[in-house]
């Protein structure tokens, strides 16, 4: 099959450490035997484990990620999963999961926030990036120097430094679309997009009509209606730009997204 599709060499074969004897090591005797130098690299991952033990289909305690994704974002799954070397194992839990739910609606509020202000910037990728890919693809250094430019493009903000704003956003705008998880890639966007759109139509309504209340000095309906989005795991924040949402990074939360309205929701004087 890998010389029907691949040809008799092929760049990379992967699989898990616990496949590498017999299976792979009897296949590479098999391919030079029959005159095949079949794979130039062999990559093999470490196991995926749930409290200590390995996921298999005896122990029944595999975690499909058909079942994953109908409660976390399947952006930040991917990201759960390449934060750990690819030679390292992986401990499943919700609460991992949870975490990079809340990292990821970290990264994706800066990439808004900056756009916002500095508009739309070409990827570019740091040196640093590549390097740590460029060692045996070390994603946790990678993901490291993502989530630290995150964190001075942040201090940019605070700062209004438009130089270093461009620059943090063009950076993790290109770490994001090498790591696979640029949130307006067509993989994630295709499912949600009508539902996004509608829900951002409901939200950013229900803010205006809080901003109308704030505005005629009717606090408790604006009260009232930033309880009910909080009951429902809506977030609302007052800044300067406007008013803006996001979903709580909630476990039963299946999808994270964010929005801004215009309306100018300055604080209660």
């Amino acid at each position: 099959m890998a010389s029907k599709y691949l040809g008799d060499e092929f760049d990379i074969h992967g699989g898990g450490l616990d496949l590498r004897f017999p299976h792979h090591e009897n296949e590479l005797a098999q391919s030079r035997a029959a005159g095949q130098r079949f794979a130039r690299y062999w990559m093999h991952n470490a196991l995926v484990t749930t409290a200590g033990e390995k996921m298999s289909k005896s122990l029944d305690n595999s975690a499909l990620v058909s079942e994953v994704i109908k409660r976390f974002p399947a952006r930040a799954v991917r990201l759960y999963l390449i934060q750990p070397h690819y030679r390292s194992p992986i401990e499943y839990s919700d609460a991992a999961i949870a975490e990079s739910v809340a990292a990821l609606g970290r990264i994706d509020n800066f990439v808004d926030r900056a756009t916002e202000r500095v508009g739309s910037r070409l990827p570019q990728v740091p040196e640093e990036f590549i390097n740590a890919m460029n060692d045996d693809l070390g994603t946790p250094v990678a993901v490291a120097v993502l989530h630290n430019a995150v964190k001075e493009g942040n201090q940019a903000l605070e700062a209004t430094d438009h130089d270093q704003i461009e620059r943090r956003l063009s950076e993790v705008n290109g770490m994001l679309m090498i790591l696979g998880l640029n949130a307006d890639a067509e993989v994630w966007r295709r499912d949600n997009q009508r539902l996004t759109a509608v829900v951002d139509g409901l939200i950013n309504e229900l803010l205006r009509q809080r901003a109308t209340a704030r505005d005629r000095k009717d606090f408790a309906t604006a009260d009232a209606i930033r309880s009910s989005l909080t009951a429902l795991g809506v977030e609302v924040s007052d800044t300067a730009a406007g008013t803006r949402w996001s979903l709580h990074t909630d476990l039963s939360a299946p999808v994270a997204a964010q929005a801004t309205t215009g309306a100018d929701n300055s604080a209660r004087e």
